[in-house]
């Protein structure tokens, strides 16, 4: 856990979040200022900075599961979108690796604005 990430403190339970789904390597949470009707961001429970340093390959697969788990769970069979930031020229803010899953509309391209 990184002592200042507030992901890793929602992770932990020491933060509340609004949890939908946790496992014992992966935690889903409502997001805060949802850009979607559905708009849920899953995280490993370590601290991995963003998906340049996810290398741990059961890892990647227990973070897809987490997200289809979440989609499945949304009721969001009609379609959904998945996305990750990487570094701040890619909007990231938080600098722990997390999954937006994002639903509950019909999706637009390019996603957002410039």
């Amino acid at each position: 856990m990184a002592e200042d990430c507030i992901f890793c403190k929602i992770a932990s339970g020491e933060i509340k979040g609004n949890v939908v789904y946790q496992d014992e390597r992966v935690t889903a949470f409502r997001d805060l200022n949802p850009q979607a009707p559905t708009h849920v961001l899953v995280i490993p429970n370590r601290h991995i900075a963003d998906v340049r340093e996810l290398d741990d390959p059961e890892l990647s697969l227990a973070l897809m599961r987490g997200c289809r788990a979440v989609a499945e769970q949304e009721g969001l069979g009609s379609g959904w979108r998945l996305v990750t930031n990487v570094g701040p020229d890619s909007g990231q803010t938080v600098f722990h690796l997390h999954w937006h899953v994002l639903g509950g509309r019909k999706m637009g391209w390019p996603p957002f604005p410039a």
